[in-house]
């Protein structure tokens, strides 16, 4: 037999009748496919469960498949040999090929189309898996034995196996390959006669594990990681991760769909958890106490930072978490209470979880109903001197602490009343021992509801015990709470491990004392700690002094940014950056802890940084609400990135944040504001009165008593209201607000605008950070900015901006005029919305002379009326000798940049000349040896060692600006001082930057960042 008999031979047959060669093609990309997938899955099925299968079995399985059918007595035959021919059906089916019929390309006597192994033969010689034995002659051999090698070769170039170079078995040469191949894959045992005829049994453990490589595993189990990220586990073994692009829905069915190895899988998968994922509910059944359900467990350390509630106007004294963990009850701090049946916002901020994957940063409003008058919870007997009684809920302590609303066994007695805040009283009194009665009145909740006058019985014993101590805690090592087993009067005092280590008390609530350091600088053992507590006395007298220990539980929790804030206070930009816990205020104020940087990584290039892109400003830091507050001025021109690092709590042993970074966007900062008011006739009594606002606001601000108007001759400004009559209001749009009315409200009047809610549900703020009443003049249609100034940002760019957005622009509309001629300069090839439509840059036809160009040189004119708001208010800046003042003037924003820098050498000095496209001038510097503006140029001279900026000099003319003379020219003069002599030809690097602006044109537009290398010469 040739020893390429079975050789991979690719294309040794075209078939080209019946359909046969797409049937085939077809096929043969399937059968890549398949064979691809047999390499990559091959450990898992060869090494798989299914290799427990005894031989018998593993037949039965192809059998069932329709890959063997064994013989007519129903045996498998399992010793006997295979043809050719059966080998070739076998691997077709095996591999799921598709049968090629109606062709014979082989001239074996007896073999035609209708031979029943002609399709298999066909389709195995088109696969290229098997080929004839003799190729001259176009024979196949179908009734020839396999032997095993010639199997192994088969095998090993179907499934696409490594031949390995190095061969350690008894098969003949051109074998070798092969058969090391398919043994070390576990298709052929080791040491057997490879030349000799294979078995069916051979052929079926491999045709087994062929068949099972080919076929597409399903999904046997799936394990859900986070709601975000799902593991399949396939029938094969394999584990295939999917990131889900929709977190899945806690406790939903829902259905998945990913792709693994071609396959498209559909799986229904359901997250099921205990942990929370929402917030249920949030109720106030008492104006004391608002209580937040969540659907599952949350995170007890962040659930219990009464930090992470806000209601705005309000504090709060605790949160405590029930002992299922899935219910906090906030108590609010005396001093502060919920307003009846009034719609409240409470917002939760950084609550997690119990196990972190989800963090509840949201808004929820809650109506406070107290509907339920106060109970007597319990009443304790603290020995025959004293009696405790607890409240159901929070009572006011102006009725609590009065003692003729005790009335015990049905008497009045004589007795002092302590009130512990929410809802106990300790009762001072002398009472014999054993059961009494208690009855209260007058004591009432906070909505003012009477506790009713209902008797209650309690037990009175004679106590001779002085208070023991429960437990001792600290989260610190400078605060510890001990808890007690009774209600305790009075501590003297303590001290911690030495007597020098004093401890004052700074709260007694019923039976827990919390005690600190009276020196600040001491503190506890990181280890355990003894606590000693002088003159412990309860309410029968009992007195002892009492000792503990304590293990600190350390606050290892570093503080982490909760929220950013960042918006426009009277003109300046500023971010208000909240942690979730207190800080160490040296670390939080110091502003090297905050880098503002561009989309390079780069320092800011802005006033408000210095050169490193820290804050020039002083920082704020507000203790209570853990708010940091960096003003950055002014100016803002673009989105930056503010990093903040170096941030330490306060706790003992502090906890340093981890970096983190924020954008910061000047989009949409401004202060709330009436963007605009204008009139539309409406029939031929009222008009349309349109209040158009700079954000978005809420459908529901629809209540004409929001509304009211002043006349502008009324020099009172009394602000007269609308009558019920003017019913028509409707939002108009995401942000105005229509009214039809009668009333009498002309052009130049004052509309004032009253607790306006935004898209959010918040009341817009004024620039004070007040929410109640925003005002506008009524005026004309026009939508410039209020300012009516156009900036050409480039010779050949013009912006401008509106106080609202455009919905149509034509740029045809535009021209640049000389403002003194009135003759058209330049015209607009195209244009750019930003800013939310609100900024228009216009890109001219050509440049503009910037030799000429000074204030007031330009104007921005329109010529036609085509570019409009969403209302159809035209942007008009007619331009005529009459009408002038509609053109808007063209401020010149353009910065100056250096052309080109001159090595200059006398005998006197060496100077390095910049010149600029436009003349300059100092700012805050007119002092040219000041070290401020030295130090804006960084030069570096090759092999001439240090070198010192002597001064800078503008080359130009005085001219008098504001009052004040400056030299003002397109020449910076640099002058430098070097340690050694500079040699012709050398290299010189330069760097220029200028962050604060000293050196500007006269317009304020500061010189470009330039670095370069020139030569001395």
């Amino acid at each position: 037999m040739s020893n390429t008999s079975y050789s991979f031979k690719e294309n040794s047959h075209v078939i080209v009748n019946q359909g046969g060669e797409k049937k085939v093609m077809k096929k043969i990309l399937s059968v890549a496919l398949s064979t691809a997938m047999a390499f990559s899955m091959f450990a898992s099925v060869a090494f798989g469960a299914d290799n427990n299968l005894t031989p018998q079995q593993k037949f039965d399985v192809l059998k069932e498949a329709g890959i063997v059918t064994g013989y007519p007595d129903g045996t498998a035959g399992l010793d006997k040999a295979i043809t050719r021919a059966e080998l070739a059906k076998v691997i077709v089916n095996a591999i799921d090929l598709e049968p090629v019929t109606g062709v014979a390309t082989y001239t074996d006597k007896n073999y035609t189309a209708s031979h029943w192994a002609a399709p298999y033969i066909e389709a195995a010689t088109a696969a290229g898996i098997m080929e004839g034995k003799d190729s001259v002659k176009k024979l196949f051999d179908p009734t020839g034995n396999v032997t095993v090698q010639e199997l192994a070769k088969v095998l090993v170039i179907a499934l696409d196996l490594e031949v390995p170079t190095e061969t350690n078995n008894t098969a003949s040469d051109w074998a070798k390959g092969y058969v090391e191949a398919a043994v070390k894959a576990g298709y052929l045992d080791a040491g057997i006669n490879y030349q000799a005829n294979a078995t069916r049994s051979q052929v079926v453990i491999a045709a087994h594990a062929v068949y099972e490589a080919n076929q597409v595993p399903t999904v046997s189990s799936y394990e859900v990681v986070d709601p975000s990220n799902v593991t399949f586990t396939l029938s094969n073994g394999e584990k295939v991760e999917v990131a889900l692009e929709t977190p899945l829905v806690a406790n939903k069915e829902t259905e998945v769909k990913f792709t693994h190895n071609g396959v498209e899988y559909t799986e229904k998968v359901t997250y099921v958890t205990t942990v929370a994922q929402a917030v249920q509910s949030v109720t106030a059944e008492n104006l004391k106490e608002v209580v937040v359900v969540f659907d599952g467990t949350v995170d007890k350390v962040s659930a219990e930072n009464e930090n992470n509630y806000v209601i705005s106007g309000k504090s709060f004294e605790s949160a405590t978490l029930s002992e299922d963990k899935t219910t906090v009850t906030l108590l609010l701090a005396e001093g502060s209470e919920l307003a009846e049946q009034k719609q409240t916002k409470l917002e939760i901020k950084n609550v997690l979880n119990e196990d972190g994957t989800k963090t509840f940063n949201e808004k929820v409003e809650f109506t406070p109903i107290d509907v339920t008058a106060p109970t007597i919870k319990e009443v304790v007997g603290l020995g025959t001197k004293a009696f405790k009684v607890v409240f159901s809920e929070p009572v006011d302590k102006t009725e609590a602490v009065v003692a003729t609303n005790y009335r015990v066994d049905g008497k009045g007695i004589a007795a002092s009343v302590k009130y512990a805040y929410p809802d106990t009283v300790i009762v001072v009194t002398d009472l014999a021992e054993g059961t009494h009665t208690l009855r209260v009145s007058e004591v009432e909740d906070f909505a003012g509801l009477q506790v009713a006058p209902v008797e209650n019985e309690f037990e009175v014993a004679v106590d001779t015990e002085a208070p023991e101590i429960v437990s001792i805690e600290t989260d610190d090592l400078k605060e510890v709470t001990v808890t007690f087993n009774e209600t305790i009067k009075d501590v003297k005092d303590g001290y911690a491990n030495s007597s020098s280590k004093d401890l004052k008390v700074t709260k007694i609530k019923d039976n827990k004392v919390t005690l600190v350091f009276k020196d600040s600088d001491d503190k506890l053992n990181t280890g355990e700690n003894t606590i000693h507590l002088n003159g412990v006395s309860d309410y029968s007298g009992n007195k002892a002094d009492r000792e503990g220990t304590v293990t600190p539980t350390l606050d290892t929790i570093r503080p982490t940014v909760v929220d950013v804030d960042f918006e426009k206070k009277n003109g300046n930009y500023i971010a208000k950056i909240e942690f979730s816990e207190t800080l160490n205020s040296k670390t939080a104020k110091d502003k090297d802890n905050y880098t503002l940087v561009d989309e390079d990584g780069d320092p800011a290039d802005i006033a408000g940084v210095n050169k490193d892109g820290h804050p020039t400003r002083t920082i704020e830091y507000d203790s209570v609400k853990n708010i940091v507050t960096i003003d950055f001025g002014t100016e803002f021109d673009d989105e930056y990135t503010l990093e903040i690092e170096g941030i330490e709590d306060d706790a003992v042993i502090a906890n340093t944040m981890l970096p983190y970074s924020v954008a910061l966007d000047p989009e949409g900062t401004e202060d709330a504001d009436i963007a605009r008011v204008w009139l539309e006739e409406k029939g031929s009594k009222g008009h349309y009165v349109y209040i158009e606002f700079n954000s978005e606001i809420s459908a529901d601000n629809d209540d004409h008593a929001k509304f009211s108007f002043s006349d502008k001759d009324d020099a009172s400004n009394t602000k007269l209201e609308l009558t019920d009559d003017d019913d028509d209001i409707a939002p108009i749009g995401k942000d105005t607000i229509r009214i039809y009315t009668e009333e009498a409200i002309g052009e130049g009047d004052t509309v004032y605008a009253s607790y306006i809610k935004d898209a959010d549900g918040d009341y817009l703020k004024d620039g004070d950070d007040t929410p109640y009443t925003l005002q506008q003049v009524v005026n004309s249609t026009k939508i410039v900015e209020e300012d009516g100034v156009a900036k050409a940002t480039a010779l050949d760019t013009v912006e401008i901006s509106f106080k609202t957005a455009l919905s149509t622009v034509d740029e045809d509309d535009f021209v640049i005029v000389n403002t003194v001629s009135g003759k058209a300069v330049a015209y607009v090839d195209d244009y750019e919305l930003k800013d939310k439509d609100k900024k228009l840059v216009l890109t001219l036809d050509r440049d503009l002379p910037l030799a000429n160009f000074k204030q007031g040189t330009y104007s921005l004119a329109t010529v036609d009326d085509n570019t409009q708001d969403q209302y159809g208010n035209a942007v008009d800046f007619t331009w005529t000798n009459d009408l002038k003042n509609k053109a808007i003037e063209l401020k010149d924003e353009i910065d100056p940049e250096v052309d080109e820098v001159k090595y200059v050498s006398t005998t006197d000095a060496t100077y390095l000349d910049f010149t600029l496209d436009q003349d300059v001038r100092f700012t805050d510097y007119n002092d040219p040896t000041a070290k401020a503006v030295r130090d804006l140029f960084d030069i570096d001279v090759l092999g001439a060692g240090d070198v010192t900026v002597k001064r800078v000099d503008i080359v130009g003319e005085e001219v008098e600006i504001d009052g004040v003379t400056y030299k003002v020219g397109n020449v910076i003069r640099v002058q430098i001082e070097t340690t050694k002599a500079i040699a012709d030809g050398t290299d010189i690097e330069i760097e220029y930057k200028d962050p604060k602006g000293y050196i500007q044109d006269p317009y304020g537009n500061t010189v470009k960042d330039y670095s370069d290398s020139i030569l001395a010469k």
